[in-house]
């Protein structure tokens, strides 16, 4: 894979994003793509990231912004800087209780590309930044 091809798929996958399309963003990745979560486990495979989207979807809306990405001479990774902007709808079990709280989050993403998708991504941001936002 090109960098040029690495950098479209990478824009694609936040594209879709920001549109709420998660079949967009399954597209993406490959069949085994893993899913590292920020202070949190590894969901392996669509079927897990598909849930994982679908609860994100029910539980938060965000906008990413000022999005940057960076990728190798030969395609095969690349990482993405960020801003989040998001609101809090529902809330997530041993999260501060959801009440339609705003925030704004700086975040990143670390990304393993193959065969035109992604097959790992890994999300970084300051959990306790993003708590003390909601309990203001």
């Amino acid at each position: 894979m090109s960098a040029e091809n690495a950098r479209a798929t990478i824009a694609a996958y936040y594209a879709a994003f920001n549109a709420g399309n998660a079949a967009g963003m399954l597209d993406c990745v490959t069949d085994d793509v893993e899913h590292r979560v920020n202070e949190g486990g590894i969901r392996r495979g669509r079927d897990m990231f598909a849930e994982f989207c679908s609860h994100m979807g029910v539980s938060y809306r965000e906008e990413l912004k000022d999005i940057v990405i960076f990728v190798n001479e030969d395609g095969t990774r690349g990482a993405a800087e960020f801003v989040v902007h998001g609101e809090y709808l529902q809330t997530d079990p041993g999260l501060p209780e959801a009440k339609g709280q705003r925030y704004i989050l700086p975040a990143g993403s670390f990304f393993d590309l193959r065969d035109g998708r992604i097959s790992r991504v890994t999300t970084f941001y300051n959990l306790n930044d993003w708590i003390a936002q909601v309990s203001a």
